[in-house]
């Protein structure tokens, strides 16, 4: 009897074993009802078990986050919320797990714990179907040493790649914010005979120099890899653009397994993958680009689709921030067809309260569970879960991370306020930029960001 999948190709007058993203996507292309292919539940997510080869995913959760201080004080930066009640580390493991990779370690080294609780407490597949996800600290398995860069971490966790025995490795970042179906760029890979599979957007030429780049080949072939070049190389089909690293790969794992030993018997490496691996990979002409604008999403919209954000400072945290409550937002969280997923604190729904004479006026904001907004005017705020805004308090263009609490009259513009910090009456944060860098760290843009517990006694 034909599998379900190939029963969704009726033009066809055989059934073809198809990997499944390309046979979603044929359903995608010619059903005009394609939102009844996906579902909204991760239980849902259509896979032919026994067609897809068998993958372990690696999400690199190691960074110490230097710059995004003073958020990564007391945390990973991968723990650092986002959006309300998510965490930055949450979005790729949403995108494995949607995607059918259930299978998933996170690498961890620095302030790990608040991390490691969130994935032991939220993270919860089913062990009997063989689905986890599990943080790995670092364990000096290869000497008296930490982790010396990112190939070296999973250098020294190959033994999780002798246990899990898989044909593939994803290895993923874990603090952008971007939707990705994986399973397409896992198809290109084995289809182009890869031994190393590079995802990049196509980011504007004239910035381009800001990351790692990929100078094309012929077809999906990488030519180069190139670290913040001063004059980055256009795409072959658009000089303006240029291929920016995302920081997302997929590995053949013997390939990957001899890199890897490759680069630690090499006294002058780095141990970094962009700037050690991936060249190892290049020069053999083993490497490939995967084009993350033709990654199509279930629920994403034409505006939404190619959205990624590195935040991995405290501009662009606040940034991406403020994409997700701008009226057409160019990220949204509310695509039901491929969540990301989270566990909240269970509280009460956000309340709005007339206080006396004064009407809260709330716009353009994200207002999260167990919040009381009270007589207060809120514009492009992101508000987390136990927030207190009181009266005549002004808030506008904020991001509040749990049980901050903003007294009566104060004013906040511009500004990451940490947990816990109870802001008092009257204060003023973002107005005067000599008054704020005495007691705050402030961008150059401007952004005032407030420590995790800050006591303004």
């Amino acid at each position: 009897m034909p599998s379900q999948e190939m029963s969704w190709m009726p033009h066809l007058a055989h059934p073809v074993r198809l990997p499944v993203s390309r046979l979603i996507l044929e359903r995608f292309r010619h059903d005009s009802q394609h939102e009844r292919a996906f579902s909204g539940r991760m239980g849902d997510v259509l896979l032919e078990t026994g067609s897809r080869p068998n993958v372990l995913s690696v999400v690199l959760a190691g960074g110490e986050g230097k710059r995004m201080m003073p958020l990564t004080l007391d945390r990973a930066k991968p723990a650092v919320p986002f959006g309300g009640h998510y965490r930055l580390i949450d979005f790729a493991l949403s995108n494995l797990a949607n995607g059918g990779y259930r299978k998933l370690v996170v690498l961890t080294q620095y302030k790990s714990h608040s991390l490691d609780v969130h994935i032991s407490k939220t993270w919860r597949l089913s062990t009997m179907l063989g689905n986890y996800v599990t943080s790995v600290p670092a364990q000096m398995r290869r000497g008296q040493h930490w982790f010396q860069g990112s190939a070296d971490a999973l250098f020294q966790n190959l033994n999780l790649v002798d246990d899990e025995q898989p044909d593939y490795i994803f290895v993923f970042g874990a603090d952008h914010i971007y939707r990705m179906d994986p399973r397409q760029m896992l198809d290109q890979h084995i289809e182009s005979g890869a031994a190393c599979t590079v995802a990049a957007l196509r980011g504007e030429r004239s910035e381009a120099h800001q990351f790692g780049i990929i100078d094309q080949g012929e077809g999906t072939s990488i030519k180069a890899f190139l670290e913040k070049p001063a004059d980055p190389p256009g795409l072959l089909d658009d000089p303006t653009k240029s291929f920016v690293s995302m920081g997302n790969y997929v590995f053949t794992t013997d390939a990957l397994r001899d890199a890897l030993q490759a680069d630690a018997d090499n006294e002058t490496s780095k141990h970094d993958l962009g700037g050690d691996l991936i060249p190892y990979f290049v020069d053999r002409g083993e490497a490939h680009v995967y084009d993350y604008s033709t990654n199509l999403v279930p629920g994403d919209g034409t505006m939404q689709r190619g959205y990624w954000r590195d935040v991995g400072t405290l501009d662009a945290y606040f940034d991406a921030n403020m994409d997700l409550v701008k009226p057409l937002p160019p990220f949204s969280l509310y695509n039901s067809k491929w969540p990301i997923w989270t566990l909240g604190r269970s509280l009460p729904a956000a309340k709005f309260v007339i206080d006396g004479s004064q009407h809260p006026a709330v716009s353009n904001s994200m207002v999260s569970n167990g919040s009381i907004l009270s007589g207060c005017t809120v514009h492009e705020a992101v508000v987390s879960p136990g927030c207190r805004i009181s009266r005549g308090a002004n808030v506008n263009g904020a991001v509040l991370f749990d049980d901050v609490s903003i007294g009566e009259g104060a004013v906040v513009k511009r500004a990451i306020i940490d947990k816990n910090v109870r802001v008092p009456a009257g204060t003023r944060i973002g107005v005067d930029r000599e008054e704020d860098l005495a007691r705050f760290p402030v961008t150059d843009s401007g952004i005032v960001a407030i420590t995790k517990n800050y006591s303004f006694d």
